[in-house]
């Protein structure tokens, strides 16, 4: 008989995930915009959501880089925020991976443990089954 999976901890860790990479889609949008507004450099949004990328993942590839004071601080934040939510997401998706085979493991081992207990009981029936014929036919 197979031991009954965790569905609700693989549910909310997937929820997890997917909080986590909507947020992220969420800062790179606002610091797509934040950029497109600070920095007189940035002249399309989608400049301004190539730097907010660039930024936030700490790649900086220098082809787009924050000009004004404003936008610089402005990508301190972005880099914090990046950093935070982007580690997060990345934990969530290990932490899946890892709980999935711990589980995996936990349940094979409890399985080896079950069906060691059920032979021995099993072994232990039998004798006993054993004892009480020899009783019954009086011998010793």
């Amino acid at each position: 008989m197979p031991l009954k999976k965790h569905p609700k901890k693989m549910h909310i860790a997937r929820r997890g995930v997917i909080y986590s990479l909507i947020l992220c889609g969420v800062i790179l949008l606002l610091g797509g915009v934040g950029f497109w507004l600070l920095d007189p450099g940035v002249h399309t949004i989608a400049d301004g959501l190539w730097l907010a990328f660039t930024t936030a993942a700490t790649v900086g590839y220098g082809d787009m880089v924050p000009s004004t004071h404003a936008s610089r601080m402005f990508a301190v934040i972005v880099v914090l925020l990046g950093l935070a939510v982007l580690s997060l997401a990345t934990a969530s998706l290990a932490a899946i991976f890892v709980e999935k085979d711990v589980e995996e493991g936990e349940e094979l081992q409890i399985e080896h443990q079950l069906m060691r207990e059920i032979r021995h009981l099993r072994e232990e029936v039998q004798s006993l089954r054993l004892e009480i014929q020899r009783e019954k036919s009086g011998q010793p």
